[in-house]
């Protein structure tokens, strides 16, 4: 229509032109010579077909990323978004231990909720109450307590105790949510995986050195607080084919801040323009943590994820020797070696569980 309406102008005006041209014979006029119409192109073309393969090298290389995460099983989409959750929870746990330092750790949590539920109501937009739309609301509030006390047990371990020791005992994680696995969300757990959590278990328990003293009430508390995130785990994997995990992070966020609103106002401290920073910093931060963590566990099985838990310890190790001075015993790297080989081998097997597509960019 556009290209229609451009010859009708062209038209108007070459008539306009022929006839201020000379004269005729009677009225001082000449009718212009009959000539042949011209085929001019329209002004308006039409769009041109999109190539197959997008030139450029980023343009590429991103159509290859594109059609590889499509092409990958749920369980290798899984380990990425966990592996992506713990870089981010690495730097949120040593904003935390930073912090805890002045700040109460309910007021700590409490920011980082409220600041967790903005966000995700700033990205929600009109859809918001869309998203708080539960169809499990007990199994939300249920959820919502086992966070709290998860935190709150973990977190203080954080604290008190180096983070390579904390981090090296919340793993036994992982056999909780094995265990779980198959006991409650009934999923097939084959010998090569029990093998590999077993194995990375056995590499905590040489970082845990038994034989020296026994735990204290911190290192137990690092184990409850294990034991309650297994509970997490569990939880979100139940609510994967009916909730969004917006709408599971806005639960657990509203629960936390009713929870936590009179402790925290009980015992406030007015943050420093330092510590607003780092408490924005690990809210944040922990907002994505937790977004990507959810949705690890909605994509992929968690006895499958739960081996990659183990890459931690090797991230609290570094925070803990680079910011706080905490130099990791030998017993750490040796069983860290036997962590990274169980996790190594994990995703290696994860991405075996679904045949690759072609690649159409491949000569």
């Amino acid at each position: 229509m556009v290209g229609a309406m451009s010859e009708d102008r062209d038209t108007g005006r070459q008539g306009r032109a022929a006839s201020e041209d000379g004269t005729g014979e009677e009225d001082g006029f000449r009718a212009p010579p009959a000539v042949e119409p011209l085929e001019t192109p329209p002004i308006v073309l039409a769009a041109p077909a999109v190539p197959a393969v997008p030139p450029g090298w980023i343009a590429a290389h991103r159509l290859r990323a594109a059609i590889w995460w499509r092409g990958a099983s749920p369980n290798l989409r899984g380990s990425v978004y966990m592996m992506a959750a713990l870089l981010v929870y690495a730097v949120m746990v040593g904003a935390i231990k930073h912090v805890a330092a002045a700040i109460p750790l309910v007021q700590i949590l409490l920011i980082r909720q409220v600041v967790m539920s903005l966000v995700i109501a700033t990205f929600a937009g009109a859809t918001l109450p869309v998203l708080v739309r539960t169809t499990r609301p007990g199994l939300q509030l249920v959820r919502g307590v086992v966070t709290l006390i998860a935190m709150l047990l973990g977190f203080t371990a954080m604290i008190r105790i180096p983070l390579a020791q904390a981090t090296a005992i919340g793993f036994s994680q992982v056999l909780f949510v094995t265990i779980a696995a198959v006991l409650v969300l009934k999923e097939q757990v084959d010998a090569r995986r029990w093998a590999a959590t077993i194995i990375g278990f056995s590499g905590v328990l040489i970082m845990l050195n038994p034989s020296t003293d026994g735990l204290d009430l911190d290192a137990m508390m690092a184990v409850g607080g294990a034991l309650f995130s297994a509970g997490i785990t569990v939880s979100v994997r139940m609510m994967a084919a009916t909730e969004r995990t917006e709408t599971i992070l806005l639960w657990q966020g509203f629960i936390l801040i009713v929870a936590l609103a009179l402790p925290a106002w009980l015992w406030w401290v007015s943050p420093t323009a330092e510590q607003w920073f780092w408490l924005m910093v690990l809210s944040l931060f922990g907002t994505a943590g937790q977004w990507l963590i959810t949705r690890a566990y909605q994509v992929g099985e968690a006895a499958a994820l739960a081996p990659l838990d183990f890459s931690r310890l090797i991230l609290a190790s570094l925070t803990g020797f680079i910011f706080f001075a905490e130099i990791p015993a030998l017993t750490t790297w040796i069983g860290a070696a036997i962590v990274i080989a169980a996790t190594l081998y994990t995703i290696r097997k994860n991405a075996r569980a679904k045949p690759a597509t072609p690649d159409p960019l491949a000569p």
